[in-house]
Protein backbone atom coordinates (compact mmCIF):
# COMPACT_ATOMS: atom_id res chain seq x y z
CA UNK A 1 0.00 0.00 0.00
CA UNK A 2 3.04 2.56 0.69
CA UNK A 3 4.17 2.12 -3.02
CA UNK A 4 1.17 1.74 -4.28
CA UNK A 5 0.40 5.67 -2.51
CA UNK A 6 3.38 6.98 -2.38
CA UNK A 7 3.05 7.30 1.24
CA UNK A 8 5.83 5.02 2.08
CA UNK A 9 5.01 1.84 4.09
CA UNK A 10 5.84 3.38 7.99
CA UNK A 11 2.51 5.55 7.57
CA UNK A 12 0.43 2.16 7.60
CA UNK A 13 2.50 0.06 9.99
CA UNK A 14 3.66 2.43 12.41
CA UNK A 15 -0.35 2.84 13.35
CA UNK A 16 -0.91 -1.17 13.04
CA UNK A 17 2.20 -1.37 15.42
CA UNK A 18 1.13 1.09 17.93
CA UNK A 19 -2.80 0.57 17.97
CA UNK A 20 -3.15 -3.51 17.54
CA UNK A 21 0.28 -4.68 18.75
CA UNK A 22 1.34 -2.73 22.01
CA UNK A 23 4.67 -1.20 20.41
CA UNK A 24 5.51 2.22 21.92
CA UNK A 25 5.08 4.96 19.58
CA UNK A 26 8.59 6.48 19.79
CA UNK A 27 10.06 2.69 18.70
CA UNK A 28 7.36 2.37 15.98
CA UNK A 29 8.30 5.74 14.68
CA UNK A 30 12.04 5.07 14.95
CA UNK A 31 12.00 1.38 13.61
CA UNK A 32 9.22 2.50 10.69
CA UNK A 33 11.41 4.74 9.28
CA UNK A 34 14.07 2.43 9.05
CA UNK A 35 11.76 0.22 6.79
CA UNK A 36 10.57 2.55 4.65
CA UNK A 37 14.20 2.40 3.29
CA UNK A 38 13.60 -0.80 2.21
CA UNK A 39 10.45 -0.08 0.36
CA UNK A 40 11.93 3.00 -1.45
CA UNK A 41 14.91 1.16 -2.54
CA UNK A 42 12.35 -1.94 -3.91
CA UNK A 43 9.49 0.33 -5.65
CA UNK A 44 11.66 2.96 -6.56
CA UNK A 45 13.98 0.77 -8.83
CA UNK A 46 11.11 -0.53 -10.35
CA UNK A 47 9.72 2.96 -11.07
CA UNK A 48 12.78 3.86 -12.71
CA UNK A 49 13.12 0.69 -14.83
CA UNK A 50 9.58 1.59 -16.34
CA UNK A 51 10.23 5.04 -16.74
CA UNK A 52 7.70 6.34 -14.41
CA UNK A 53 9.73 7.79 -11.34
CA UNK A 54 11.59 10.93 -12.56
CA UNK A 55 15.30 10.66 -11.75
CA UNK A 56 16.02 14.52 -11.88
CA UNK A 57 13.36 16.01 -9.99
CA UNK A 58 13.70 13.45 -7.18
CA UNK A 59 16.82 14.03 -6.42
CA UNK A 60 16.52 17.86 -6.59
CA UNK A 61 13.48 17.38 -4.21
CA UNK A 62 15.50 15.05 -2.06
CA UNK A 63 17.93 17.61 -0.99
CA UNK A 64 14.89 19.93 0.61
CA UNK A 65 13.50 16.84 2.31
CA UNK A 66 16.80 15.43 4.22
CA UNK A 67 17.32 18.95 5.62
CA UNK A 68 13.73 18.77 6.95
CA UNK A 69 14.07 15.46 8.24
CA UNK A 70 17.02 16.38 10.37
CA UNK A 71 15.08 18.83 11.70
CA UNK A 72 11.85 16.98 12.11
CA UNK A 73 14.11 14.28 14.39
CA UNK A 74 15.26 16.65 16.57
CA UNK A 75 11.98 18.57 17.16
CA UNK A 76 10.15 14.61 17.86
CA UNK A 77 12.65 14.64 21.26
CA UNK A 78 10.79 17.84 22.32
CA UNK A 79 7.43 16.84 21.72
CA UNK A 80 5.19 14.87 24.21
CA UNK A 81 3.59 11.15 23.86
CA UNK A 82 0.03 11.98 23.58
CA UNK A 83 0.98 15.48 21.26
CA UNK A 84 2.67 12.68 18.40
CA UNK A 85 -0.31 10.67 18.51
CA UNK A 86 -2.53 13.91 17.46
CA UNK A 87 -0.36 15.26 14.91
CA UNK A 88 -0.08 12.06 13.58
CA UNK A 89 -3.64 11.75 13.21
CA UNK A 90 -4.46 15.45 12.04
CA UNK A 91 -1.40 14.89 9.18
CA UNK A 92 -2.52 11.98 7.92
CA UNK A 93 -6.30 12.93 8.45
CA UNK A 94 -5.30 16.65 6.40
CA UNK A 95 -3.00 14.68 3.64
CA UNK A 96 -6.01 13.78 1.37
CA UNK A 97 -8.36 16.73 1.79
CA UNK A 98 -6.92 17.93 -2.33
CA UNK A 99 -7.31 14.91 -3.89
CA UNK A 100 -11.04 14.69 -2.78
CA UNK A 101 -11.74 17.96 -3.47
CA UNK A 102 -10.33 18.65 -6.85
CA UNK A 103 -9.01 14.86 -8.34
CA UNK A 104 -12.66 13.58 -9.23
CA UNK A 105 -12.26 13.93 -12.27
CA UNK A 106 -9.86 10.70 -12.51
CA UNK A 107 -7.69 12.34 -15.41
CA UNK A 108 -3.76 12.03 -14.84
CA UNK A 109 -3.63 15.67 -14.28
CA UNK A 110 -4.90 17.67 -11.20
CA UNK A 111 -2.60 20.94 -12.66
CA UNK A 112 -1.07 21.39 -16.13
CA UNK A 113 1.40 24.26 -16.40
CA UNK A 114 1.69 25.38 -20.02
CA UNK A 115 5.09 27.46 -19.21
CA UNK A 116 7.67 26.29 -16.76
CA UNK A 117 9.75 28.84 -14.90
CA UNK A 118 12.88 29.76 -15.51
CA UNK A 119 14.66 27.41 -12.87
CA UNK A 120 12.60 24.72 -13.28
CA UNK A 121 13.49 24.83 -17.10
CA UNK A 122 17.48 24.99 -17.02
CA UNK A 123 16.69 21.81 -14.23
CA UNK A 124 15.23 20.00 -16.99
CA UNK A 125 12.20 19.22 -14.99
CA UNK A 126 9.92 17.61 -17.98
CA UNK A 127 9.82 13.99 -18.27
CA UNK A 128 7.67 11.75 -20.21
CA UNK A 129 6.34 7.93 -19.78
CA UNK A 130 4.02 5.18 -21.28
CA UNK A 131 0.64 4.97 -19.88
CA UNK A 132 0.09 1.22 -20.28
CA UNK A 133 -3.43 1.62 -19.34
CA UNK A 134 -4.13 4.40 -21.23
CA UNK A 135 -1.57 2.94 -24.17
CA UNK A 136 -0.34 6.52 -24.58
CA UNK A 137 2.63 7.91 -24.54
CA UNK A 138 1.97 11.46 -21.59
CA UNK A 139 4.70 14.15 -21.83
CA UNK A 140 4.86 16.28 -18.90
CA UNK A 141 6.81 19.31 -17.82
CA UNK A 142 7.37 20.35 -14.03
CA UNK A 143 6.89 24.21 -12.87
CA UNK A 144 7.14 26.36 -9.46
CA UNK A 145 10.03 24.27 -8.14
CA UNK A 146 11.03 26.57 -5.73
CA UNK A 147 7.68 26.84 -3.95
CA UNK A 148 8.32 22.64 -3.93
CA UNK A 149 10.98 22.98 -2.93
CA UNK A 150 10.15 25.12 0.38
CA UNK A 151 6.91 22.94 0.81
CA UNK A 152 9.11 19.45 0.49
CA UNK A 153 11.55 20.85 3.94
CA UNK A 154 8.10 21.19 5.79
CA UNK A 155 7.07 17.08 4.31
CA UNK A 156 11.18 16.35 5.55
CA UNK A 157 9.88 17.79 9.06
CA UNK A 158 7.20 15.79 9.03
CA UNK A 159 8.92 12.51 7.83
CA UNK A 160 11.40 13.14 10.26
CA UNK A 161 8.83 13.82 13.51
CA UNK A 162 6.84 10.97 12.75
CA UNK A 163 8.57 8.55 11.10
CA UNK A 164 6.39 8.09 8.24
CA UNK A 165 8.11 9.31 5.12
CA UNK A 166 5.48 12.10 5.00
CA UNK A 167 4.78 10.72 0.82
CA UNK A 168 1.44 11.84 1.30
CA UNK A 169 2.70 15.24 0.97
CA UNK A 170 5.66 14.98 -1.11
CA UNK A 171 2.87 14.03 -3.72
CA UNK A 172 0.58 16.35 -2.90
CA UNK A 173 3.65 19.25 -3.98
CA UNK A 174 4.21 16.95 -7.13
CA UNK A 175 0.89 16.79 -8.38
CA UNK A 176 -0.59 20.35 -7.35
CA UNK A 177 2.38 22.88 -7.01
CA UNK A 178 4.34 21.45 -10.08
CA UNK A 179 1.66 19.96 -12.30
CA UNK A 180 3.10 16.60 -12.36
CA UNK A 181 1.00 13.22 -13.53
CA UNK A 182 -0.38 11.43 -10.41
CA UNK A 183 1.38 8.10 -11.29
CA UNK A 184 4.69 10.49 -11.86
CA UNK A 185 4.30 11.82 -8.04
CA UNK A 186 3.20 8.77 -6.56
CA UNK A 187 7.02 7.09 -8.42
CA UNK A 188 8.89 9.67 -7.72
CA UNK A 189 7.46 9.73 -4.24
CA UNK A 190 8.53 6.25 -3.62
CA UNK A 191 12.25 7.22 -5.04
CA UNK A 192 12.46 10.37 -2.74
CA UNK A 193 11.42 8.83 0.67
CA UNK A 194 13.93 6.62 0.75
CA UNK A 195 16.75 9.21 0.77
CA UNK A 196 14.34 11.16 3.38
CA UNK A 197 13.88 8.09 5.62
CA UNK A 198 18.24 7.52 5.92
CA UNK A 199 18.97 11.38 7.11
CA UNK A 200 15.89 10.70 9.68
CA UNK A 201 16.88 6.88 10.36
CA UNK A 202 20.06 7.20 11.40
CA UNK A 203 19.56 9.74 14.11
CA UNK A 204 16.75 7.61 15.23
CA UNK A 205 19.08 4.63 15.00
CA UNK A 206 22.30 6.83 17.28
CA UNK A 207 19.27 8.10 20.25
CA UNK A 208 17.86 4.51 20.70
CA UNK A 209 14.46 4.31 19.23
CA UNK A 210 14.93 1.86 16.59
CA UNK A 211 14.18 -2.19 17.22
CA UNK A 212 16.31 -4.24 15.24
CA UNK A 213 14.49 -7.49 15.86
CA UNK A 214 11.37 -5.10 14.41
CA UNK A 215 12.94 -3.96 11.59
CA UNK A 216 14.23 -7.49 10.54
CA UNK A 217 10.60 -9.17 10.97
CA UNK A 218 8.63 -6.51 8.80
CA UNK A 219 11.20 -5.63 6.49
CA UNK A 220 10.58 -9.14 3.95
CA UNK A 221 7.55 -8.56 3.97
CA UNK A 222 7.32 -4.48 3.12
CA UNK A 223 9.88 -5.48 0.16
CA UNK A 224 7.50 -8.04 -1.48
CA UNK A 225 4.65 -5.71 -0.94
CA UNK A 226 6.84 -3.10 -3.24
CA UNK A 227 7.57 -5.60 -5.42
CA UNK A 228 4.02 -6.18 -6.17
CA UNK A 229 2.58 -2.55 -5.63
CA UNK A 230 4.72 -1.35 -8.37
CA UNK A 231 4.24 -4.18 -11.14
CA UNK A 232 0.61 -3.17 -10.88
CA UNK A 233 0.70 0.72 -10.47
CA UNK A 234 0.65 1.63 -14.10
CA UNK A 235 -2.28 -0.37 -14.84
CA UNK A 236 -4.36 1.49 -12.09
CA UNK A 237 -6.51 4.69 -13.06
CA UNK A 238 -5.01 7.95 -11.13
CA UNK A 239 -8.96 7.94 -9.66
CA UNK A 240 -8.51 4.75 -8.13
CA UNK A 241 -5.43 5.22 -6.86
CA UNK A 242 -7.02 8.30 -5.24
CA UNK A 243 -9.70 6.40 -3.70
CA UNK A 244 -7.37 3.46 -2.41
CA UNK A 245 -4.67 6.76 -1.04
CA UNK A 246 -8.15 8.30 0.82
CA UNK A 247 -9.42 4.99 2.46
CA UNK A 248 -6.29 3.95 3.92
CA UNK A 249 -5.48 7.49 5.25
CA UNK A 250 -8.60 8.37 6.91
CA UNK A 251 -9.30 5.02 8.65
CA UNK A 252 -5.39 5.26 10.49
CA UNK A 253 -5.99 8.74 11.20
CA UNK A 254 -8.68 8.58 13.21
CA UNK A 255 -7.24 5.44 15.03
CA UNK A 256 -4.31 7.65 16.28
CA UNK A 257 -6.57 10.49 17.48
CA UNK A 258 -8.01 8.18 19.24
CA UNK A 259 -5.62 7.35 21.11
CA UNK A 260 -4.14 10.80 21.54
CA UNK A 261 -7.45 12.06 22.12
Amino acid sequence: MGALTGLGGSAIASPILVNYMGIPLRVAIGSGIIITIANSSTSGASYLSRGIANLRIGYTLAIATMLGSIAGVLLNLYTPTRILYIVFGAVLLVAPLPGVIRGSSGGEFVRIHSNQDSISARLGLRGSYYDERRRSQIDYQASNFIYSFFSMIGAGVIAGLLGIGAGAFKVLSMDYIMGLPFKVSTATSSLVIGLTASSGGIQYLILGYTDPLLVSLLTPGVILGSYISSRILNKLTSRTLRIIFTAVVWFLAFDMMRRGL
